[in-house]
């Protein structure tokens, strides 16, 4: 028995970890307490040090170092007081004026919202419970179909998944190694794409069924010439000048992700005191809220790093590479099992909890294979979008029930996010069929597997190495005619 266990340790480690999950521990204890537990076997089996779960500490304090996941407050903070400050009401109610009279028109400001908000709040809970809380009783009031209704509202929350600034981006970036600048380029095209495809299908359903996507009645738009001209101005300048402040900055290179956080956070109090809403109750709460969700990231890195020391400390990161390599179908096969992987653990893991578990598992072998980890990580983020919409656990979906009306069934909240699921997964397969919609934007760095020319100079050395000073100095040694 304990030979056959020292054999199998790594993937018993692993079913252990899943057994954890599903007893619904918190995540972060899971892969603290699993990792402690094999590690001791593993010493007790001879596998492993003790002076190798020494490092633990190191590791600790390195995540605590890190500059990069510093912009994980900042921009969390920076959602939270344009949430509380009205921004989704502003911007809702001012789009749904322009496009409200015609079909699909609420459909329409929706998803512009939701893409706008995603760009300067990246709160997915936020942005889902303001647009069903001021969008959905206007659009069932007009006559929109309930489905329709909720699965714009949910999908375009999700949003704020994968356009940048995204904070599974942020993290994704650290686990991977990569630059979170290179990350946010990356996600930029596939973000507008999605959001043109949720257009494209609002623009089916006023063509193929226009009851269920009627234009507002006259009397319901209030604003008209230049009172809508100064409500569009007011209303879109602030927001579209905070982006370009955030995301403009950084990619031209003049700040760095974190800050360019540091900024927009800057930028979102202002936005706030200018609204006249920025009150020491509404700070209370968005700091509080702010260090509960930074917490909660960072406690989820510590017990990942506890879980990948001796994860990789009994071979367990080989036992993945051998098993994912030997797939049929080799780089294509490996995409396949792993999108087919993250889509269904995404019916239980939240995305914080898929980025810091399987994706340190993942990398290496995509990089074995040649893979760009940026265009990688987007395909995975793009994919881990699914988890807000995933009937019957998609959080988006508990967020707007939370909000939705008694008249809204569940069931409509389900059949609703179903197409928009089904577009968020045509992405996925989009991306991997056009790899350049990611790494049209970054630079043109050599992959791993690029061959590099070396060139020796032709006298064999450096003129100074082969001056007398040096003679015999590198030669053989001499040989021993002692008798």
């Amino acid at each position: 028995m304990t030979a056959w266990l020292a054999a199998n340790l790594a993937p018993v480690m692993f079913g252990a970890l899943v057994l954890f999950l599903l007893t619904g521990y918190p995540v972060a204890f899971s892969l603290a307490a699993v990792g402690m537990l094999f590690g001791w076997i593993g010493i007790e089996l001879g596998m492993l040090t003790p002076a190798l779960l020494q490092a633990l500490p190191d590791r600790v304090f390195g995540i605590m170092r890190n500059e990069i996941l510093l912009a994980v407050p900042f921009f969390t903070f920076m959602g939270l007081i344009l949430e509380r400050s009205g921004l989704a009401e502003d911007l809702l109610d001012t789009i749904g004026q322009i496009f409200g009279g015609s079909r699909g028109g609420l459909a329409y400001a929706v998803v512009f919202v939701g893409a706008l908000l995603a760009a300067t709040t990246g709160v997915i809970a936020a942005t889902v419970i303001a647009m069903g809380l001021i969008s959905l009783p206007i659009m069932l009031r007009y006559g929109y179909h309930p489905q329709l209704a909720t699965g714009v509202i949910a999908a375009s929350g999700t949003l704020a998944q994968i356009i940048p600034p995204s904070l599974v981006l942020i993290v994704m970036a650290d686990v991977l190694g990569r630059s979170v600048g290179d990350m946010y380029k990356g996600a930029l095209l596939p973000s507008l794409i999605l959001t043109g495809l949720y257009a494209l299908y609002v623009f089916a359903n006023t063509q193929l069924w226009p009851e269920r996507a009627p234009a507002l009645p006259s009397e319901a738009r209030t604003l008209h010439g230049r009172a809508l001209a100064r409500r569009v101005v007011l209303a879109l300048i602030p927001p579209l000048a905070l982006i370009f402040l955030v995301l403009g900055t950084i990619f031209i290179g003049w700040a760095t992700p974190t800050e360019g956080g540091a900024m927009g956070a800057v930028g979102a109090l202002i936005l706030a005191a200018v609204k006249g809403r920025l009150g020491r109750a509404m700070l209370i709460e968005s700091m509080a809220a702010t260090a509960r969700i930074t917490s909660f990231v960072i406690f989820i890195l510590i017990g990942a790093s506890v879980f990948s020391l001796s994860f990789r400390g009994v071979d367990g990161d080989l036992w993945v590479e051998h098993l994912l390599t030997s797939l049929p179908g080799g780089v294509l096969g490996f995409l396949i099992f792993v999108n087919l992987l993250v889509f269904l653990l995404a019916f239980f893991l939240d995305f914080f909890e898929i980025s810091f578990i399987v994706l340190p598992l993942l990398a290496p072998v995509a990089t074995k294979l040649g893979i760009d980890l940026v265009w990688f990580g987007v395909l995975i983020g793009v994919n881990m979008q699914t988890s807000f919409m995933h009937p019957p656990f998609g959080f988006a979906l508990f967020y707007l029930r939370s909000v939705a009306p008694p008249s809204v069934r569940t069931s409509d909240l389900y059949w609703g996010a179903v197409p928009f699921l089904a577009i968020q997964l045509f992405m996925v397969g989009l991306i991997i069929a056009v790899p350049g919609l990611v790494s049209w934007s970054l630079d043109g760095a050599p992959t791993a597997g690029d061959p590099a020319e070396v060139v020796l100079p032709a006298s064999g050395g450096s003129s100074l190495l082969d001056s007398g000073e040096f003679e015999g100095l590198f030669g053989p040694p001499p040989s021993d005619s002692s008798p």
